[in-house]
């Protein structure tokens, strides 16, 4: 089968597309045949291990100390049909058409994948995707959507809140920007210039350029205060916040952790990254989707042997919503 092989921390130039054996799967594990995938900025993260410090030692011990070596294919989201299951797998049958994510196990830049009927930390997670989409948008849901989703049970937002959300236009973002309307949220979306029209036509009131403002000092009060990128002014946003305000970092830096546990709080909530990654999340996206609630948005598509030019395309930080890897 081909596959995009990981063999350098780095540049893009280090994925590199090659004819590998097709796996075969365990007694507890469906076989993928995957239709598409996604290009995420998490995933160019770990392309280059450009991550917090304490997590980027134990993930080079993991996946290899000077360049990859347990883990050899990068991709953490699909959508595709199962073609072959194990002996054990009592949940799905050939020819299921699912989507879901990986996590630290990757291997989605492939024609195949093996996935535990269960999920697993390592193994990853997986449901039916929704039947209402393209397997090219079911792929870009599992990464952005569940976090999404899941930082909206956390956080409570009520009808009328004012929420601010850092990164609006990324991938957890787009789908931020939609929870936070679905609660009946007033949003406003922070991000760069060319993607602000696009804030505005999934329901974004406000935007505001980063490069040519700075929301913690327009004077302006928040319910609630989303970084979705880890960008965010920590001292700033927490004083933007009101009386009873959260800020939530799914994406914190080790300075972010740091000033959490140092700052006077009062009755403003701090949270940080909690992972939400289940069968029964994916299960309720499916739901919203194929209720035309939530929609992916996506940018560009690209097909298995232009992974080089995705990466590249996303290191630029210009996506706008979902980079999308076509395979099948």
């Amino acid at each position: 089968m081909k596959a995009v092989i990981w063999t350098k921390y780095g540049s893009p130039d280090g994925l590199q597309l090659q004819e590998v054996e097709k796996p075969t799967p365990k007694d507890n594990e469906v076989l993928i045949k995957i239709h598409a995938a996604a290009v995420s900025r998490a995933d160019t993260e770990f392309r280059r291990l450009k991550i917090p410090f304490p997590f980027s030692l134990p993930l080079r011990l993991y996946i290899g100390l000077f360049k990859p070596s347990r883990v050899k294919i990068l991709g953490t989201e699909f959508a595709g049909e199962i073609v072959q299951t194990g002996k054990n797998v009592t949940q799905y049958k050939v020819g299921d058409q699912v989507y879901g994510y990986t996590g630290l196990g990757f291997g989605t830049y492939a024609e195949y994948r093996c996935i535990s009927e269960k999920p697993t930390e390592l193994a990853g997670v997986m449901s039916k995707r929704p039947t209402n989409i393209s397997y090219e948008e079911a792929a870009t849901v599992p990464f952005g959507g569940i976090e999404a989703l899941h930082s909206f049970t956390r956080v409570k937002v009520k009808q009328g809140d004012k929420v601010l959300i850092v990164g609006a236009g990324g991938s957890i973002g787009t789908y931020s920007v939609q929870f936070a309307k679905l609660h009946g949220a007033e949003v406003t979306g922070v991000d760069s210039g060319n993607k602000l029209e696009m804030l505005r036509s999934i329901g974004v009131e406000h935007v505001i350029d980063y490069t040519k403002e700075d929301y913690t000092k327009n004077g302006k009060k928040y319910d609630v205060i989303m970084d979705t990128i880890g960008g965010s002014p920590f001292w700033g946003s927490v004083q933007s916040l009101n009386e009873n305000g959260t800020y939530l970092n799914v994406n914190p830096k080790m300075k972010h952790m740091l000033q959490m546990n140092w700052v006077k709080r009062g009755n403003k909530k701090l949270l940080t990254w909690e992972a939400g990654y289940s069968t029964e999340n994916l299960l309720k996206l499916k739901d919203l989707i194929e209720a035309g609630i939530i929609k992916p948005v996506i940018d560009r598509s690209y097909p298995l042997e232009q992974i080089v030019e995705a990466h590249r395309y996303v290191d630029t930080g210009l996506k706008k919503g979902n980079v999308v890897i076509t395979i099948a």
